[in-house]
């Protein structure tokens, strides 16, 4: 069957079989690969990007019930050469480790900034919950979302014992 997608504002219609996940659809079919398969049963964040304005599990949402939808990916945060200010944060903090969550970890971050643009300590803990990071970086995320909460883009870096 044939699905129109927008996604990262680009226009893109996929054939694919209605039960194939938004993720492989993303990854496999639009070609980037900053979206990440974890655990493919929506439990680890990986896969997260937003659907209308909202996070959702890629690899559990089959391309059928987002047709039409518009889609923001990892890719889709930058503004042209310009990095979001978490992704700068992320950079500056040192978060990444290995890497494999931080584009979902990113997503998750970007949609409560979206929704709450200077969240407590607490808020950024509970609506991060739901990533999971193998390296155990949690508190430098929290520094990052932290670090861009309430001045979205204006923030200064943590020394190196953050």
């Amino acid at each position: 069957m044939a699905f129109s997608l927008t996604i990262n504002g680009h226009r893109h219609t996929v054939e694919v079989d209605s039960d194939t996940p938004l993720l492989w659809v993303v990854r496999d079919e639009i070609g980037l690969k900053g979206t990440k398969f974890g655990c493919g049963a929506g439990l680890c964040g990986a896969c997260t990007v937003h659907v209308n304005g909202q996070p959702a599990r890629s690899c559990l949402t089959p391309v059928e019930m987002v047709d039409g939808a518009d889609i923001t990916t990892i890719e889709g945060l930058a503004n042209d050469s310009q990095l979001h200010p978490l992704q700068q944060a992320w950079i500056d903090q040192g978060v990444p480790q290995c890497g494999y969550c931080q584009s979902g970890q990113i997503m998750t971050a970007a949609h409560l900034l979206a929704n709450n643009p200077s969240p407590s300590r607490e808020e950024i803990v509970n609506a991060m919950t739901g990533n999971l990071c193998r390296c155990g970086t949690y508190a430098r995320i929290v520094a990052a979302v932290e670090a861009v909460a309430g001045g979205v883009g204006h923030y200064e870096p943590a020394g190196e014992d953050a």
